[in-house]
């Protein structure tokens, strides 16, 4: 797809899907503004690898649940570009635990990242995108905030909030060319599933119809589709990247 012209801006763009959503809209021209949270050593490797494809990167600390610092983020794009015509909500973090014995900050940590972060994320962009007339918000929810799972009661609860925002903000930005959808992703191969026992891994397997984890690529091709200007005509929608998980 063609994203020449295009700057992108990627939460969590230093590894696994994040990583795999830069490289792919590096590939088709998209100017990158890669958002890290802390790993800057991936950022940096990550940036280099988006630069040999011959796209201009910049690279962001940001924690995203930080509205000055979500500010400076967008602000740092649209000095360098222009404008900010791709946001894909990538960042999130996992604190898993059977709801009886989960701490309350581990709840909090959560959904401060994963939805609060999404929220500020979109509300910073929103005002620019509006005036471009022009934009495409890519979220990621997750299959557990479509159909849950015992020990994620807080990862679940925030990677559902994210389809009602995804949806509500994509209703408010329809007729200034703006869209918004959601990716589910399924199991991925990624850090995070890495930390899997082998049977959770084996259980995980069984209840996946295509009977494989899926890539970090899966998704990136996914949410490149619905970033790209052909996409225009789809909003409020909810894409699983799932191997059939959530049918």
């Amino acid at each position: 797809m063609n994203f020449s012209g295009k700057t992108a801006i990627v939460t969590g763009g230093s590894r696994g899907i994040g990583r795999a959503v830069c490289l792919e809209l590096a590939r088709g021209g998209a100017n990158v503004v890669l958002c890290y949270a802390g790993n800057e050593e991936a950022a940096r490797a990550t940036a280099a690898e988006c630069e040999a494809l011959g796209a201009s990167v910049l690279t962001v600390k940001c924690d995203v649940s930080d509205s000055a610092q979500v500010k400076t983020l967008v602000d740092t794009a649209v000095t360098a570009y222009g404008r900010v015509d791709i946001l894909v909500n990538n960042a999130g973090i996992t604190r898993d635990g059977l709801l009886m014995t989960m701490k309350e900050e581990d709840f909090d940590d959560v959904t401060a990242t994963n939805l609060k972060g999404t929220f500020l994320c979109m509300k910073a962009v929103a005002r620019q995108m509006m005036r471009q007339r022009y934009g495409r918000i890519v979220n990621l929810s997750s299959v557990v905030g479509v159909r849950g799972n015992a020990g994620q009661v807080n990862y679940a609860a925030s990677k559902a909030g994210v389809i009602g925002m995804t949806k509500s903000l994509a209703k408010e930005l329809a007729s200034r060319g703006v869209t918004v959808n959601a990716i589910a992703p399924g199991f991925i191969e990624t850090d995070m599933t890495a930390a899997m026992t082998d049977a959770a891994k084996t259980a995980t397997l069984a209840s996946i119809p295509m009977g494989r984890l899926g890539q970090a690529e899966d998704v990136a091709r996914a949410i490149a589709f619905l970033a790209a200007e052909e996409s225009g005509y789809i909003t409020g929608q909810v894409l699983c990247v799932d191997g059939g998980m959530a049918m």
